[in-house]
């Protein structure tokens, strides 16, 4: 499948998968979180789908490699946070599981798309 835009990359569908996840589970967050957790977790996981937009806009695959450096670095941050609230008891295990699977999922694929642009350091068409 031929990519026209960063829209069609499956890295970037499921990261925004992600977001919204997030931000269904962490709606239930404890009031007191809202400029705590609750604003972390949700800054760290938009900024994963906007990094990869960002990256693919640079038109540079070595660019863009870097911004999914930073994308992955978001994505640890989720994936850490994800583990706070489990601990505080604001996520079921399920919950917990199953978001912290996805973003493995969105782990690897990032993995994949940063090996497939540094393979070959001429712009992205």
């Amino acid at each position: 499948m031929k990519v026209n835009t960063f829209r069609d990359l499956l890295a970037w569908q499921k990261a925004m998968e992600l977001v919204v996840a997030i931000y269904e589970v962490s709606h239930a967050f404890p009031q007191t979180e809202v400029f705590g957790l609750t604003g972390q977790i949700r800054r760290a996981a938009v900024s994963v789908p906007s990094n990869l937009a960002e990256g693919f806009g640079r038109r540079s695959r070595t660019d863009y490699a870097r911004y999914i450096l930073m994308a992955a670095g978001s994505l640890y941050e989720v994936q850490t946070q994800l583990e706070i609230a489990l601990r505080l008891k604001y996520l079921t295990a399920e919950s917990h599981a199953r978001l912290f699977n996805l973003s493995r999922e969105v782990e690897y694929l990032m993995s994949r798309l940063r090996e497939k642009m540094l393979a070959s350091p001429a712009k992205i068409a």
